[in-house]
């Protein structure tokens, strides 16, 4: 006889997600408020979260559709639904409380939190109106102080100022290889969260390969961007159907590490070891007659890398 002792049954969280109703132009609501921070998150939305589905909510669907391969109708029903919470994640308490609080922010994947909120200014306390029977002496005293204060705090500020105006240097120079955001764009225009989709394409495609290999994947996504033959934005390249093999097995949403983040930044900064490729495949399991008749430029690791 097996006896359970001392066991305790923990209740199923249930995850927070959509509900049952097709969304469309003209809805409002909590369903709408997900939508859009889920859109938002995958670089599609870049609008306010507000719960309304207006014509920028109905635009940013389409071309979530249009990107997963769907049926592009800007109607999110269960087959959209299912995709937008399979590949983003929504914290509901985050976006909940700065809707409440009245705050601007945004929720970009890939992006801190603390980096995306922009807290509403308070106004400014009033200062008493002085008494009408205050002396000169007093006044005296009191303009005193206030000028004290004023250089005090000018004397705390110099140091901060200074320390900023250091950071600023450091980032123009590329010295910062860090990818937390100090500011919403990033060199050359592109995005914290087209760099946090770089970084899961190469993780996906290259995570086994030697550094310059995984640099290498991240110039073939810039220089598809760059080519009037493939979409304009990082993430139009990426989930062009049937372009990349980690977006269609899922390896995409693998969480890429420092290495990748890395290898996409120097592309970024310039770093082309493929010499203009806009295409690579690997030789061992390509089957595609086509792909073998790219004009080849050269090898990194596994991958041919070729125009």
């Amino acid at each position: 006889m097996l006896l359970l002792t001392g066991l305790s049954f923990q209740p199923v969280t249930k995850v927070h997600a959509f509900s049952s109703q097709v969304i469309q132009h003209g809805a409002t609501g909590e369903d709408v408020i997900e939508l859009q921070a889920r859109l938002q998150y995958l670089g599609f939305y870049n609008k306010k979260i507000d719960g309304v589905f207006g014509w920028s909510t109905y635009w940013a669907l389409r071309n979530f559709q249009y990107e997963f391969g769907m049926e592009i109708d800007g109607l999110a029903g269960q087959t959209a639904k299912d995709k937008l919470v399979k590949a983003s994640k929504y914290d509901r308490a985050f976006i909940k409380k700065n809707i409440e609080s009245g705050h601007d922010f945004t929720y970009y994947g890939g992006t801190p939190k603390e980096y995306q909120v922009k807290k509403k200014k308070q106004a400014p306390s009033q200062q008493p109106k002085p008494n009408n029977g205050q002396n000169t002496e007093e006044k005296k005293q009191a303009q005193n102080q206030e000028s004290q204060q004023e250089k005090k705090q000018a004397q705390n500020q110099e140091p901060q100022q200074q320390q900023n105006k250091e950071s600023q240097q450091q980032q123009q120079q590329g010295k910062d290889m860090s990818l937390e955001p100090t500011s919403v764009n990033v060199p050359n225009g592109y995005s914290q969260n087209d760099i946090q989709l770089m970084a899961n394409a190469v993780y996906g495609e290259a995570r086994g390969e030697p550094y310059e290999g995984q640099v290498a994947v991240a110039a073939v996504i810039l220089n598809r961007v760059q080519s009037t033959t493939f979409p304009n934005t990082v993430s139009g390249v990426i989930f062009e159907p049937r372009a990349f093999t980690a977006v269609a097995d899922g390896q995409i949403w693998l969480t890429p590490n420092e290495k990748a983040k890395k290898a996409v930044v120097d592309a970024i900064n310039g770093w082309d070891p493929t010499g203009d490729a806009i295409y690579y495949f690997n030789p061992n399991t390509a089957t595609s007659s086509w792909i073998w008749g790219r004009p080849q430029i050269k090898r990194i690791g596994k991958h041919v890398f070729c125009m």
